[in-house]
């Protein structure tokens, strides 16, 4: 009986622990809700038609943020409507002017809080943009990175300044450089994605992880504090807000924008 017993705690024990460590979690109709980042990655299908959900990824909680058509469920940070200076251009939202356009970023009408967002962007030559998030809309505010985290958008290669490895293309710019840098040649698409977890936030570009973090470590403490954003205080405050596209100034194609929320 006590061999038994010891077999019977023994194997609660390793399903606990199991449990504990299996990243996924229950959603309110009571089905798994995925959390883990290359899963996530994993579930969109890139072989579909641009900006459209398959049935696949409808039944995941795939949801479609950029129709390909217009730009509804978009406008500008602190705007009404969507300044004149963004386009949809082959099925793309794009920048449609450049040269010093970057106050006027999108952002989505909705916040989101935990979620994956996918994108696919193409770059031309020097440009620079970014995806954001947690972006608090605020007339205090002029622009949309002084409260959201920025997936860094840039060809690195052909910009004209000197930058820091938290600048280049995939860094959770200006505070964690990428860890590989798999980005593609200008002409192809990349594939972001960003998955935010409550405090810990993945960062993946054409299926490779490129940057991990916990918001509000020491870690992310201590370069929020030392760098750029310490003339910022509000970078990073807020743990709900909209998604964005930054202008800044060259032309960026943005398409298959999609979000699940967790």
């Amino acid at each position: 009986m006590k061999n038994i017993s010891y077999i019977l705690i023994s194997s609660l024990i390793v399903l606990q622990f199991l449990a504990c460590n299996n990243k996924t979690k229950q959603g309110v109709s009571g089905q798994d809700i995925v959390t883990d980042p290359l899963t996530l990655y994993g579930e969109i299908d890139r072989s579909s038609e641009p900006n459209s959900l398959s049935e696949v990824e409808k039944s995941k909680g795939w949801q479609i943020l950029f129709d390909g058509k217009t730009s509804n469920g978009w406008h500008g940070y602190n705007q009404q409507g969507v300044p004149d200076c963004w386009a949809v251009e082959d099925n793309c939202l794009t920048m449609k002017s450049v040269g010093g356009n970057e106050e006027q970023d999108l952002i989505t009408d909705k916040e989101y809080k935990k979620f994956a967002l996918s994108v696919e962007y193409k770059l031309t030559k020097g440009a620079n943009s970014g995806v954001l998030f947690q972006v608090k809309e605020d007339p205090k505010y002029t622009f949309a990175y002084e409260t959201g985290p920025e997936f860094q958008v840039i060809d690195h290669q052909d910009w004209p300044d000197p930058l820091e490895d938290s600048q280049i293309n995939g860094a959770n710019y200006a505070m964690y450089a990428p860890m590989e840098k798999p980005y593609k040649p200008l002409g192809e698409w990349n594939q972001l994605m960003l998955v935010v977890d409550g405090n810990d936030v993945t960062q993946i570009l054409n299926g490779v992880v490129v940057v991990k973090y916990t918001k509000y470590s020491d870690e992310w403490t201590a370069l929020r504090n030392s760098g750029k954003w310490s003339d910022f205080p509000d970078y990073g405050k807020y743990d709900e807000g909209h998604i964005s596209l930054q202008n800044h100034g060259t032309k960026v194609w943005y398409r298959n924008i999609m979000i699940k929320e967790l």
